[in-house]
């Protein structure tokens, strides 16, 4: 009976950290807004006008963070997402420049991401480079492509641009929310309702098993990263809307603001049957409302670096929390 009761008890406890760990990045994006709120009030800066700023930088982050999702439930990564937002966000304006065709920009930019979100995938899966060789070399591949077509066309500091009419239209909160919202939806589906979804968390969680259960890696690493080069895609395009305008340093933190989204979002780093889609969604606003609030209180010269110490220190213990009895006697369900 006792032994009954000790399994209880073990099964009991597993299930509240478990319950703790899924509400505590929604806890935390609530508390982060009402501070947000809260810090901008007494400053006595303009509240919709700094709503605005979260919302646009905080979309863009949480789009292509959400494609990400994909890659780091195999348990791998890409860090250079960020250096291909910038480079398909370049190619955008390049395309418009030269045929004054809104809908050839939009076609390319979405080409563009994903094709160098699919050559990763390539190198990953079929010549079995590790990602963290690939994603850099390709950093610095595409950052430097997309700083040459800049610094050519229109200098480093000015960077390149699209007369602001043609993305006026489109630069509300509505038509981003949509965007938003049918992406998510789209990736949800796919992640949650579909043998892809299950089968990618499934190779995160042990790929040995699932080679050996007939699972392919190489098909389901490619699905990934195209969901990922859509997410680019749709990344590059945004930040054109709110800002038509690329520079050398456009999306240039993208890639790393990425990884620290989708842990404050909930998601275990090892990603596999853990790993939850909102991550993405819950994790970049939070970021972006906490990345706001320190530059917001620390003033001075020395304000980025202090707020990426404390963005770091955060970051960790939400590791430390979110990795709670990962690994514990039980399977994840």
């Amino acid at each position: 009976m006792s032994t009954e009761k000790e399994k209880k008890n073990e099964i009991n406890k597993h299930k509240i950290s478990q319950i703790i760990i899924t509400v505590l990045p929604f806890v935390a994006l609530a508390v982060l807004f009402v501070v947000f709120v809260a810090v901008v009030t007494m400053k006595g800066y303009r509240l919709d006008m700094y709503l605005k700023i979260v919302f646009n930088e905080g979309v863009v982050l949480a789009v292509v963070a959400t494609g990400a999702i994909f890659i780091y439930t195999l348990g791998t990564f890409d860090i250079s997402l960020g250096a291909a937002t910038l480079f398909a966000a370049t190619m955008g304006v390049v395309t418009y420049n030269k045929t004054e065709k809104f809908i050839l920009m939009i076609l390319v930019i979405f080409i563009v991401g994903i094709a160098c979100s699919l050559f990763n995938s390539v190198l990953a899966s079929i010549f079995h480079i590790p990602a963290f060789v690939t994603t850099v070399a390709m950093m610095s591949v595409l950052s430097a492509s997309a700083a040459q077509i800049i610094t050519t066309k229109g200098g480093a500091l000015g960077g390149i641009s699209i007369p602001s009419v043609v993305v006026k239209p489109y630069d509300n909160m509505i038509f981003k929310i949509i965007m938003l919202v049918v992406f998510y939806v789209i990736c949800f589906f796919i992640f949650n309702l579909t043998k892809a979804g299950r089968r990618q968390k499934f190779i995160g969680g042990n790929p040995i098993c699932a080679a050996l259960t007939g699972i392919e890696y190489n098909k389901y690493t490619i699905i990934a990263f195209v969901m990922a080069g859509i997410g680019v895609g749709l990344g590059a395009l945004l930040t054109l809307i709110y800002t038509p305008s690329v520079t050398t340093t456009t999306a240039s933190s993208i890639g790393m603001n990425i990884f620290i989204a989708i842990v404050f979002g909930g998601m275990p780093i090892s990603g596999g049957a853990r790993s939850r889609i909102h991550a993405a969604l819950v994790g970049g606003f939070s970021f972006m409302l906490l990345n706001d609030i320190l530059e917001l209180v620390i003033d001075g010269s020395a304000a980025y670096g202090i707020t990426q110490l404390i963005s770091a220190i955060f970051f960790l213990v939400v590791v430390y929390v979110t990795s709670m009895n990962y690994r514990s006697a039980m399977l994840p369900r």
